[in-house]
């Protein structure tokens, strides 16, 4: 069994908890509230310096970090089931999808980042990561919307990794009472995302913590 330090709202922590129930591999999820500041405690730090989650350990070696790190980690030592296509173009498609969630605007609205914001400027940071939320949302509908590798998911009718990082923008984006049926396509694969029970049991609000 994986051990993994995550949180119940981490975007980041979501995508390896989905990924992980969707290959079948069992994980014991220790739960660093990022709200009261956990990450910043000395022993979280000797995990991982830069304060974040999540963290998996693998092998009995320092843990693993960087979400996307992660799932490719997972794919090279647990390639069944799939959540790369085959193909270099069609992997190299997935990839930017996947890179256009978690890179292009996650970095924006973490809770260092707003935490920031209210400290140096006094900015409310809630219209903030809306912004950045939604503009995350109408790029990855652009990009999705009439492309012909689209199927029921993000590339056919299997899920990758593109799926879990468009999820993970979702759930987040839900959080600040944004709804994804203004993204017609993103809306249509988050909902068939979440009928497969991998996803269903890695939603934010599934998780320990989570407000009932």
């Amino acid at each position: 069994m994986f051990k993994m330090y995550g949180f119940w709202r981490s975007a980041a922590a979501f995508r390896v908890r989905a990924a992980l129930n969707l290959k079948g591999l069992a994980v014991e999820e220790t739960m660093i509230d990022l709200d009261a500041g956990e990450q910043n405690a000395p022993a979280f730090l000797a995990v991982n310096p830069a304060a974040a989650v999540p963290a998996l350990f693998v092998d009995g070696g320092p843990p693993l970090t960087q979400s996307l790190a992660i799932l490719e980690y997972l794919e090279e030592m647990y390639p069944d089931p799939p959540l790369l296509p085959t193909g270099v173009r069609a992997r190299a498609r997935v990839r930017a999808l996947a890179l256009g969630f978690a890179a292009d605007h996650h970095p924006l609205i973490v809770p260092r980042v707003r935490r920031h914001l209210a400290a140096a400027f006094g900015v409310d940071h809630t219209d903030w990561v809306r912004h950045w939320f939604r503009e995350g949302l109408a790029q990855g509908e652009a990009r999705l919307a009439g492309d012909p590798a689209v199927g029921r998911f993000c590339h056919g009718d299997s899920p990758t990794i593109a799926d879990l990082c468009l999820m993970s923008h979702v759930t987040g984006a839900q959080g600040f009472q944004i709804s994804p049926a203004d993204y017609p396509t993103i809306d249509r694969i988050f909902n068939a995302c979440m009928e497969i029970d991998a996803f269903a049991a890695a939603a934010p609000l599934r998780q320990p913590g989570a407000p009932r």
